[in-house]
């Protein structure tokens, strides 16, 4: 699926999910003590869903994959606070909502990941790269290779006495 909007990214919806949670987590009094953890945690948990726009929105896959992984490092950085927080007494009363943050936060990690291995084995170098002339021979280059794949399995099938380490 192409995406042309990063407002319809599943990943950057569950980064401002992951964002709007944490921001309500801690408004809660733990949260409120002095020291900067509450605006911490706040501002990493929103970096996830703003690096993943800002990279959207540069036009070269190389961008987008600097910014994803700043994004992937955010999820870390959030998660690392959220099990930080668990460890006082004082956020006992929080341990539900920590636990189902870090798990939210490493969803979004793998999503991230997962979204970066493609990118890194793509051989389109992004939209601002791609010009009528790369456009066409991207296509033509997915057409031929889907040709032969196709003429591959035909071949196995009329001649499988020339394939015989394939089992049947």
């Amino acid at each position: 699926m192409k995406y042309e909007r990063f407002e319809d990214l599943p990943v950057w919806k569950a980064a401002i999910e992951l964002a709007v949670r944490v921001y309500n987590l801690t408004k809660d009094k733990f949260f409120s003590q002095s020291g900067d953890l509450k605006s911490q945690i706040r501002r990493s948990s929103l970096s996830v869903s703003n690096n993943i726009s800002e990279g959207f929105e540069r036009g070269s896959t190389a961008e987008l994959l600097y910014f994803l992984y700043i994004s992937r490092g955010s999820c870390g950085e959030t998660r690392s606070m959220l099990i930080f927080s668990e460890q006082f007494p004082e956020a006992a009363h929080l341990k539900s909502e920590i636990s189902s943050l870090k798990s939210l936060a490493e969803s979004c990690s793998r999503q991230i990941r997962a979204w970066a291995d493609n990118l890194q084995n793509s051989d389109i170098k992004g939209q601002r790269h791609l010009n009528e002339q790369v456009r066409a021979v991207y296509e033509g280059n997915k057409r031929r290779e889907a040709f032969e794949k196709q003429l591959e399995e035909t071949l196995r099938k009329a001649r499988p006495q020339d394939y015989p380490d394939e089992k049947e």
